[in-house]
C-alpha cells in the first residue's frame, strides 16, 4: 500500500483536478447520507454517524441534508466547501484523502480520518457500521469478514503514510 500511495502522491500533480472532479461526484452519494428506516439501525447510525456530520458541518460550515430514502439529498453547500478544502491539501494529504474515500464510500469519513478526528480502526468500524448490525441479526459471512479486515487494514496504512 505505501508504494501505492507514494506513486499516488506523484500522480496528483498531474491529475489533480481530475482527482477533485471524482472526488466531488463521489461526494453526491456519500454513505453518511443515507440512513435506515429501521429503528434500531438509525439509532446506531444517529450515536455513531451523526458526530461525524456534526463535526463536518461545523468544521466546513455547512448543513449536510440525509435521507431515508432513495433519491440522493441535494448537497451543493458542501460541494463548494470540498471544492476550497481540496485546493489546500498536499499531494499526500489529497492522495490519502482519495485513497481513503474509496476504501470507505466516504468522503466525510475519509475527511475525518486525513484530518485526525477518528483514527483508522474508528473509521473502518463507521464504514462498515450496516454491514455489522446485520451480522448481529443474521450472522457473520466469513468473505465478508476477510473482506473487512482487508479494507481496515488498508485505512491503518493510510493513517500511518499520512503520518510520515
Amino acid at each position: 500500500m505505501k508504494n501505492i500511495l507514494n506513486k499516488a502522491v506523484h500522480e496528483i500533480v498531474n491529475y489533480r483536478e481530475d482527482i477533485e472532479i471524482k472526488l466531488l461526484e463521489f461526494a453526491k452519494t456519500d454513505l453518511l447520507f443515507f440512513w435506515s428506516e429501521k429503528n434500531d439501525l438509525y439509532l446506531r447510525q444517529k450515536k455513531e454517524w451523526q458526530p461525524i456530520l456534526d463535526w463536518v458541518e461545523d468544521t466546513l460550515l455547512v448543513k449536510i441534508n440525509t435521507t431515508s430514502k432513495l433519491d440522493v439529498p441535494n448537497n451543493e453547500e458542501l460541494q463548494n466547501s470540498l471544492k476550497g478544502l481540496f485546493a489546500k491539501m498536499t499531494e499526500k494529504e489529497l492522495a490519502c484523502y482519495y485513497a481513503a474515500a474509496l476504501n470507505m464510500k466516504s468522503v466525510l469519513l475519509a475527511l475525518a480520518l486525513v484530518k485526525g478526528k477518528i483514527d483508522a480502526k474508528e473509521a473502518g468500524k463507521l464504514s462498515y457500521l450496516e454491514e455489522l448490525w446485520q451480522n448481529e441479526m443474521w450472522g457473520n459471512d466469513e468473505e465478508a469478514i476477510k473482506r473487512r479486515k482487508e479494507r481496515c487494514d488498508e485505512l491503518v496504512e493510510i493513517e500511518s503514510y499520512l503520518k510520515q
